[in-house]
């Protein structure tokens, strides 16, 4: 993200210059805008914290983008972020912090449109970032390329083609040196241009310690998230070998094979307790 590409319409409101006139249609000039904005639909889930916001929001043109608000994050939040973040920032900050080392991967991110927010002393007082949908994007957890829900010599090859077009993003994602921490299905899109992109970079960090284990865990997410009514276990073993760079495991990547198993089995149970759906399971 250019930030020489951003107006800071008023103190602590910046916006990307071909956006200040939907944003000011839209009524958005002010973080007081922003945080009195009723417009839109409401995206609220049930485990949302309440200090947390999500709206979808069409602009004057007929696209749509989404607004994340953050009011009075709690200070343990802040804290553990600056920490994971090796930085002092804004809560909304972290959706598009990494997005200039992304881009530079080849790793497609959100549009930012518009962020800011306002300190109250040492601690946040408020914060908010609007991001443009995905060009015709969808989840690859709503739904997989139309190759993996037909038979015949051409699905079968486009399929192959998918897994190391997958497995390739989520490698130049890791050698970036970050990880997600929420590296499921829901939160890779795959564009109308069939171009793989990444959301819901709140959580996303470069850890100075165990980078392997925090890379395994993404890679377990991923595996979990993928319905196994649909993905067999030769296509896991083709992303993992693809993801990997090699043709044959060694015994250490077989041993982490068993440890992603294994916390798939895990996050399952937790799941099913819950009565959650575990998509790996199915």
């Amino acid at each position: 993200m250019n930030n020489a590409d951003f107006i800071e319409l008023s103190d602590g409101f910046s916006v990307q210059q071909d956006y200040i006139e939907p944003m000011q249609q839209l009524g958005l000039c002010s973080i007081e805008d922003v945080f009195s904005f009723t417009g839109g639909k409401n995206l609220h889930k049930k485990e949302l914290a309440d200090w947390r916001s999500r709206v979808e929001i069409s602009l004057p043109d007929g696209s749509r983008c989404f607004l994340k608000r953050y009011s009075r994050p709690p200070a343990p939040v802040q804290i553990k972020n600056w920490l994971a973040g090796r930085s002092r920032k804004l809560t909304a900050h972290y959706d598009f912090l990494h997005a200039d080392r992304l881009e530079q991967a080849g790793i497609g991110t959100p549009k930012v449109l518009a962020f800011g927010g306002k300190w109250k002393g040492l601690f946040e007082e408020k914060s908010f970032v609007i991001t443009l949908e995905i060009p015709k994007g969808q989840s690859l957890e709503t739904k997989l390329p139309d190759c993996f829900h037909a038979d015949g010599p051409k699905n079968r090859s486009q399929r192959l083609a998918f897994i190391a077009k997958l497995a390739d993003f989520a490698r130049r994602f890791h050698d970036t040196g970050l990880c997600h921490r929420d590296f499921y299905l829901c939160h890779i899109f795959l564009s109308g241009s069939e171009d793989l992109y990444l959301i819901d970079l709140q959580r996303t960090f470069r850890p100075a310690l165990f980078k392997k284990r925090w890379k395994l865990k993404d890679i377990t997410q991923l595996y979990y998230s993928a319905p196994g009514d649909i993905v067999g276990g030769t296509d896991r073993l083709r992303f993992y070998l693809r993801y990997l760079g090699k043709e044959k495991l060694s015994a250490a990547d077989r041993f982490n094979i068993k440890r992603i198993k294994a916390k798939a089995w895990r996050m399952a149970d937790h799941d099913i307790r819950r009565d959650k759906p575990a998509p790996f399971a199915k």
